[in-house]
């Protein structure tokens, strides 16, 4: 059975020093790359959205940062500018060992609609095509590590697990934002959705 590492947005803006910094964000990259020897299969997300993208805060008039406002596809939280196309922010942290992945998932490139999951927009519709592309490659099972956990990761897992995959957290190898309970709220949701959480 293949097996897969999905490395999740481990990029300068989620980074100390970054525009929406998860504490201790770069404190997971060597063990994530020492992960990466392990699993046959290695895929990096990385957030990619353009100016002026519907989840920043500063695109909509008196809006602040981690309110929440509805949008067409549901409930959105509104973010600080951040990976914005070829900023900075939005490379991967120069420690992170990216050569040794296969592919990187570019989302949140459509200004309308934010991504927090590797499979998935926020519409749970729009594909990113990453389900197709482990398929392909005969992957059954799946351990995410990154950032954030009760976001992008968590996000990415339950539907890695609604999908039909063997699903597996690694959360020594995540930071959590925890904006008002959301870790705890991840937690039991990707318990309830049969994910694995492991440290």
């Amino acid at each position: 059975m293949t097996k897969a590492l999905i490395v999740i947005d481990v990029q300068n803006d989620f980074c100390p020093g970054g525009k929406l910094a998860v504490e201790g964000g770069d404190e997971i990259i060597a063990r994530i790359n020492a992960l990466m020897s392990e699993f046959e299969v290695v895929v990096l997300t990385q957030d990619w959205h353009p100016a002026g993208h519907s989840s920043f805060a500063s695109s909509h008039e008196g809006a602040a940062a981690f309110t929440q406002i509805h949008m067409e596809y549901g409930v959105q939280t509104l973010w600080p500018d951040h990976c914005v196309q070829g900023s900075k922010g939005a490379e991967f942290h120069a420690d992170l060992a990216v050569d040794r992945a296969q592919m990187v998932i570019r989302k949140g490139f459509r200004a309308a609609v934010d991504s927090y999951s590797a499979f998935f927009e926020n519409d749970h519709k729009t594909t990113t095509g990453l389900a197709g592309y482990l398929r392909d490659r005969g992957v059954e099972e799946l351990t995410f590590v990154g950032l954030a956990t009760d976001f992008c990761v968590a996000w990415s897992a339950l539907d890695a697990a609604n999908l039909g995959f063997k699903v597996t957290v690694l959360e020594g190898a995540c930071r959590a934002i925890d904006l008002d309970g959301s870790l705890a709220a991840a937690r039991d949701a990707m318990r309830a959705a049969g994910v694995t959480l492991e440290h």
